[in-house]
């Protein structure tokens, strides 16, 4: 089976931010909800530990289970592409795990914040994830890093 179109899983990119954006709206309004509407102060440092990494949790069981799920998230639906393993069967969570933590690798990068501006920070993780999907482009398989580490492939569906 041969690999799908780069421009395809960049397509299901996009539409799976939107599907992000839509997360984390929702996470923020339920924290919002939760503490009274004080998760930051007036100079926008949070008072909350926990709202981030809820933030993340959220958004990484929106892709753990929808890997585990079909082998798709919103974003590839319309696209018809799915993640699969390297013989096109449905992921297990371990490797479904592994494609995470390597794809949210460039969150860490927002932690150069305090040694640089707000727009380098918040420009890192972006080129993190550049650097992470630019093998897709040459690879014969298309594969970005986390497909490599974690052994799975984006392919189209067969119908």
């Amino acid at each position: 089976m041969h690999a799908a179109p780069f421009w395809r899983r960049l397509a299901a990119i996009v539409y799976d931010l939107l599907a992000v954006i839509a997360i984390v709206m929702v996470v923020g309004l339920l924290a919002q909800m939760a503490t009274g509407g004080r998760i930051a102060d007036e100079h926008g440092q949070l008072l909350t530990w926990w709202y981030q990494p809820v933030q993340g949790l959220v958004v990484g069981a929106y892709f753990f289970f929808s890997w585990l799920r079909g082998g798709q998230t919103l974003g590839m639906r319309p696209w018809r592409i799915r993640v699969t393993d390297r013989e096109g069967r449905p992921l297990t969570w371990q490797r479904a795990a592994i494609r995470l933590v390597v794809a949210a690798l460039p969150i860490a990068l927002l932690t150069i914040y305090p040694l640089t501006s707000l727009r380098i920070a918040a420009w890192a993780p972006a080129i993190g994830w550049a650097i992470l999907l630019a093998p897709a482009l040459f690879d014969a398989r298309r594969r970005a890093i986390y497909d490599m580490v974690a052994g799975t492939e984006i392919r189209p569906l067969t119908t």
